[in-house]
């Protein structure tokens, strides 16, 4: 099926208590890094998105009631000397989850297929390429048994301007503006035919993509951690394991008391 982004710019606002809905979703995601760790499971969730979509914000609120010791957060930048020398996947996959881990990529590989693109880093004969050695990629995760959930937050290039305009406002959120997202702002019609063929490219049945309506950051926010919850869930167990008899048997002998009031 064939995505749409002028279909994900309503921008509504959130129709709801936000702070209600984002403990609630947040609980569960709570639960769902509980059930990666006793079950030794192991997920990779990526975000792209337009410069200022909103993809920190959503990783701030996805990551913030778990155990920081089960997962991780690799912000994708340029890739190095040492790994321009290497083939463009490599870099990833020391970043791949182990078991009981989650991996959350603020942007990813699909930069080769992006930016790489768009800015003439690659040829085209290597960003063509990346359509199939992605694909493969993620299935040969699925297949070794991990979940990836791929979101692509989008904003209109209304809502992008106003973000860069309240980030240089700001003193403490100026860091966060540079001269690229200028640059790339200026290559928007590119940008998107570049995201069009990606979307149409990789959303596959094993890793699907899915559009958030960034325009409106609290539904976007929402909208995003409930379908993360919603995925995680499917592929993974969610009941407790049982307790260990030997574990159970110690304590029934030193603090049995505290065990018989619950």
């Amino acid at each position: 099926m064939t995505i749409d982004l002028r279909h994900f710019e309503k921008g509504d606002k959130y129709d709801g208590d936000y702070d209600a809905a984002l403990a609630d979703v947040q609980a569960r995601l709570a639960h769902i890094q509980v059930a990666h760790i006793v079950h030794a499971k192991r997920s990779i969730i990526l975000l792209e998105g337009w410069d200022a979509a909103g993809k920190g914000g959503i990783i701030q609120r996805l990551t913030a009631e778990w155990d920081p010791r089960y997962f991780e957060v690799w912000p994708i930048a340029a890739p190095s000397i040492v790994e321009k020398e290497h083939h463009f996947l490599w870099r990833f996959w020391n970043r791949l989850p182990a078991a009981g881990d989650i991996s959350v990529f603020d942007r990813s590989w699909y930069g080769r297929v992006l930016v790489e693109r768009v800015e003439g880093f690659a040829s085209e004969q290597q960003w063509r390429r990346a359509y199939d050695e992605i694909n493969e990629f993620e299935a040969q995760q699925k297949d070794d048994g991990t979940t990836i959930v791929k979101l692509f937050i989008h904003i209109t290039q209304e809502e992008q301007d106003e973000r860069l305009a309240d980030r240089l406002r700001d003193p403490w959120k100026r860091f966060k503006v540079n001269e690229e997202d200028f640059r790339n702002r200026s290559k928007r019609k590119d940008y998107l035919k570049a995201i069009d063929e990606m979307l149409a490219q990789t959303d596959t049945r094993w890793a699907p993509w899915k559009i958030i309506d960034g325009n409106s950051k609290k539904s976007a926010r929402i909208a995003a951690l409930n379908y993360i919850a919603d995925r995680l869930e499917k592929h993974v167990p969610m009941e407790p394991p049982e307790a260990d008899p030997k574990v159970i048997a110690l304590a029934q002998d030193t603090i049995g008391d505290l065990l018989a009031e619950n």
